[in-house]
């Protein structure tokens, strides 16, 4: 079992976090709105990594990064935090785009 992935995922939340509060760029702004900005996409991707394992297109393959943990078939547990990630990243990133716009 590693916990590789998961802390380097868990490491760039933080600096997202970081990042967010020292800018204030979305959730110091706006946490209800930040929240939704990033939960709702997340769980959509979520359903469609479901409908992608269903198929049988999305699987797990060979690594020793993850921690062997599932949360459903072929599901492993760093991939909600990578979804997130992946969330975050992008409202940051247009929060930032927007406010330099604004300047």
């Amino acid at each position: 079992m590693s916990f590789i992935y998961l802390g380097l995922l868990l490491f760039s939340l933080t600096g997202l976090a970081l990042l967010d509060w020292r800018f204030k760029l979305a959730f110091a702004v706006s946490p209800n709105q930040a929240a939704l900005a990033i939960l709702v996409p997340a769980a959509y991707l979520l359903i469609w990594d479901a409908v992608g394992i269903g198929l049988g297109i999305f699987f797990i393959g060979n690594t020793t990064m993850l921690t062997g943990v599932l949360l459903a078939p072929e599901m492993p547990l760093e991939e909600p935090f990578f979804l997130l990630l992946l969330c975050y990243t992008t409202l940051i990133v247009f929060r930032a785009v927007e406010k330099r716009r604004a300047k």
